[in-house]
Order: C-alpha cells, then sequence, then structure tokens
C-alpha cells in the first residue's frame, strides 16, 4: 500500500525545519509570534466568561432580585439566548471568515461583544438583559469561529498540535476571571447591583484587551494566498518562521504546500455548501466534526457549566458565597486540568484522549448519581461532599479530551476548502444543543431534582 500524502509530509517538513540549537523562547520571532498567537487564543475565553458569569449571576441576591428571580423556563429562556444569538450569526461567519478575512471576522466579533456587555450592565429589566444576552451570544460566535483556522494557519509547524490543543483550554482562562469577579463583588457587596453589574462589565474587556493588538496580528497566510496575495503570505511566513529570511527552504516548503492544498482543493470562496457531502471522505470528517460538537454537550457537561447553582441546591449547598467560591475553584482546577490534556495531546494521540474521557466521564457520573440518589433519601454532609468531589473528577475527564480537540480535531482533519464551513457546522450542533439544554435543563431540575444528571 503506498504511503498517503500526510505520511510523505512529515520527513520533508522536517527536512527543512531550521536545526536550532536554543529552545523557541530563546528566539525572538518565535516569541513575537507566540505572544501574537494569544489574540485569537483568548477567544474562547469570551464563551467561559459567559458560562461561569450565567453560574455566578444565579446564585446573586442582587441579580435575581432586580430580574424577578428567573426560575424554570425563565431562567433557561435568559442562558439559552446566548445559544440562540449564536445560532444566528452562525450562517454568516464561515462566509465571512472566506470574504474578508479570519482577521477582520475577529474584529467585528469583538466589536459586538463590547457593545453587548455595556447593554447588559446597563439593563433595567428583564427584557433587556435577555436582548443584551443575544447580541453577546452573535459576538461570541463571530469571535470564536474563525479563531482556531487563524491559530492552525499561522502557527510554526512544530507548534500546531499543542497550539490548537490550547485554543478551548483558554475557555477557562475566560470562567475563571467571571467565576471570581463574581465570588469577589458577592463577598463584599452582596445587596449592591454592582455585585452583578461589575461582571457584566468585565465580560467587554477581553475583547477590548484583543483589539489594543488586533493591529499586530497577520492574516492567515492560506487566506492570503487563496486571495491572490502570495507575496504577503511569504512575507508573513518568513518573517514568524524564518526570522525574516524570504527564501528559506521552510518558508519555500509551506508556500508550495498551501498552493498545493488550494489547487486541489480550489479555492475557498467557490466551494458551496454542498461540498460538505460531495465525497465519501468529506462526509466522513464532516459527520465527525458535526458530532462532536454535538457530544461536547450532552455528555452531561452542561448542566453543571450553566446551572451548577441548581445542582448544589440538590445537595444542600444553598449558601450564596459557597456556591460562588466552588465556581471559582472549580473554573480553576478546570483550567489546570485542560491545559495538562493539551500537552499531552502529541504525546498519547487523539484517541487515547478521546477513550480515556469517555471511560471516566461514564465511571464518575454513575458514582455521582448514586451519591445525590442517596442524598435525596438520607442527606449527609458526607454525601454531599462527594457529589462536589465527583463534580470535580467528572471534569477532569472531560477536560482531557473535549477541551483540548472539540474544536483542534475538526480543524485538523478537515481539507481548507471545507474548513471553514465544516467548523460552522460543529457550531451549529454545539450552540443548537446548546438552547435546548440551556432551557430544558433548569425546569427539570426544579421539578425532579437530581434525575436530569442520570
Amino acid at each position: 500500500m503506498p504511503p498517503t500524502k500526510q505520511h510523505n509530509e512529515r520527513p520533508l517538513l522536517a527536512s527543512v525545519l531550521p536545526k536550532e540549537q536554543k529552545p523557541w523562547y530563546r528566539i525572538s520571532y518565535l516569541v513575537q509570534l507566540n505572544l501574537l498567537l494569544l489574540i485569537p487564543l483568548m477567544s474562547s475565553s469570551v464563551a467561559g466568561f459567559d458560562g461561569s458569569l450565567m453560574n455566578g449571576l444565579q446564585a446573586l441576591p442582587s441579580w435575581k432580585n432586580k430580574f424577578g428571580n428567573p426560575q424554570g423556563h425563565t431562567l433557561g429562556f435568559v442562558n439559552a439566548a446566548q445559544s440562540f444569538g449564536s445560532i444566528l450569526a452562525l450562517p454568516f461567519c464561515g462566509s465571512l471568515s472566506d470574504r474578508i478575512g479570519r482577521k477582520n471576522t475577529l474584529l467585528l466579533g469583538c466589536v459586538l461583544i463590547i457593545v453587548a456587555s455595556v447593554i447588559q450592565a446597563a439593563a433595567i429589566n428583564y427584557g433587556m438583559f435577555v436582548a443584551s444576552r443575544v447580541l453577546v451570544g452573535m459576538g461570541a460566535i463571530t469571535i470564536i469561529q474563525p479563531s482556531p483556522m487563524l491559530i492552525s494557519e499561522l502557527c510554526y509547524p512544530s507548534h500546531r498540535g499543542v497550539y490548537t490543543a490550547l485554543f478551548w483550554t483558554f475557555y477557562y482562562f475566560g470562567s475563571i476571571i467571571a467565576a471570581w469577579s463574581t465570588y469577589g463583588l458577592q463577598k463584599h457587596m452582596p445587596e449592591s447591583v454592582w455585585a452583578w453589574r461589575g461582571p457584566s462589565i468585565l465580560q467587554g474587556c477581553l475583547p477590548i484587551l484583543q483589539l489594543v493588538f488586533w493591529w499586530k496580528l497577520p492574516e492567515s497566510p492560506r487566506w492570503l494566498i487563496a486571495n491572490n496575495r502570495a507575496d504577503e503570505a511569504r512575507a508573513t511566513l518568513a518573517k514568524y518562521h524564518a526570522g525574516g529570511e524570504v527564501w528559506s527552504p521552510l518558508v519555500d516548503f509551506e508556500m508550495n504546500e498551501i498552493v498545493t492544498a488550494i489547487e486541489l482543493d480550489r479555492h475557498a470562496q467557490d466551494v458551496k455548501w454542498s461540498a460538505l457531502v460531495a465525497t465519501p471522505g468529506n462526509r466522513k470528517r464532516v459527520l465527525i466534526s458535526f458530532l462532536l460538537g454535538l457530544f461536547s454537550q450532552w455528555v452531561g457537561n452542561s448542566v453543571v457549566s450553566y446551572y451548577l447553582t441548581l445542582v448544589l441546591d440538590t445537595v444542600g449547598v444553598k449558601n450564596p458565597d459557597t456556591q460562588t467560591l466552588i465556581n471559582g475553584l472549580l473554573q480553576l482546577f478546570n483550567f489546570f486540568a485542560a491545559i495538562l490534556a493539551a500537552f499531552l495531546v502529541d504525546r498519547l494521540g487523539r484517541r487515547t484522549l478521546w477513550n480515556w474521557s469517555g471511560v471516566g466521564m461514564l465511571i464518575s457520573f454513575i458514582i455521582w448519581t448514586i451519591c445525590s440518589a442517596r442524598f435525596e433519601i438520607n442527606p449527609s454532609n458526607g454525601l454531599g461532599i462527594a457529589v462536589i468531589a465527583f463534580i470535580f473528577i467528572y471534569f477532569f475527564h472531560y477536560d482531557i479530551a473535549y477541551t483540548p480537540l472539540v474544536l483542534a480535531y475538526p480543524t485538523e482533519i478537515l481539507q481548507y476548502s471545507i474548513r471553514s464551513k465544516g467548523l460552522s457546522l460543529t457550531f451549529i450542533a454545539i450552540y443548537s444543543s446548546l438552547i435546548i439544554l440551556s432551557f430544558v435543563n433548569p425546569i427539570a431540575l426544579e421539578a425532579i431534582g437530581w434525575r436530569p444528571l442520570s
């Protein structure tokens, strides 16, 4: 059986990579590139901030009093509004990324989030707050959709696996900021409206930070070549991959690789949605990408991600300070677990991490469910602590695979010509699932307690 193109490329790439004696952090152009890649890496922090923010706000008496103590379907609609906004904007994101570029699409998303954060912080009634959440969702997906492509297409070749895996890991960077700002404000001003307005304003700070450095971020070389700007693409690759050496073997290799891929796949702007199912290979890749988005929300994480407060209520933890503290600790734990997972991707392989994650989540969930059921029959501190412990253990196993790979894996397997649209399908699966689960979960938790977890 002849070797595949992928197997042939590895030794070719290895032969043109500079034989650097120094680690990357002592090479100025790689340091500069990796720092600039923090700009799109932070995009996932926007989604993380939002999820953790809503977990925190639900525990705040000042937020409940302001908006009539939302419960059941009214609470579900608040959380579903963000995902609904993402679904509304999603059909346009793939086309925007291909038409105006990854970088400009990111800029548009940042502006939308900043505007939405101001409206959310200034909300005077339930309707205004929900409307701001829809706009948050529209901005969030406009930031998130182009970012993994921009990272993958700008990364230094030997860093690509780790960097693409780190993308969704930064979800927890945003969630940490939201969780601890909510905890701190609740602790020091529990009755003030600024306990919830403050974190809402902070939601716009991450996009502002991205905008400050946005102008320094280079455009994707693949997008430049696909849009007949090969000279700019070569200059970008030379500056950030070869220290300015325009005709280095590495730059030549990458240029040829990109040109060949685009010639084979055709220009992205000429590819219709039907291309996603045009060949058996495309159908398989697209199905995997779609199912990953679906599974990432239907394995139980969405209950805790948006309704940790309600889950803690079921095991007797009802103090707002304690609830927001547990939320903050969980986000810190998730962040470090996800970073560990990102560095295991190339060491252990994708399939190993998926299998580890699935088995670990299943066992954790079974024990978590048993403890919740026993607590309902015979409440005790020990069972409550056990449930909290297994929430952490469950999320460790979720973070081992889903956090680093849910977007990195589709980005790796999708051809350039269908990558943007294929990722859009992954996001459709994620956010349509979130709309359903965000709306249904609080109703179920209110009606039948811990049983939705099972």
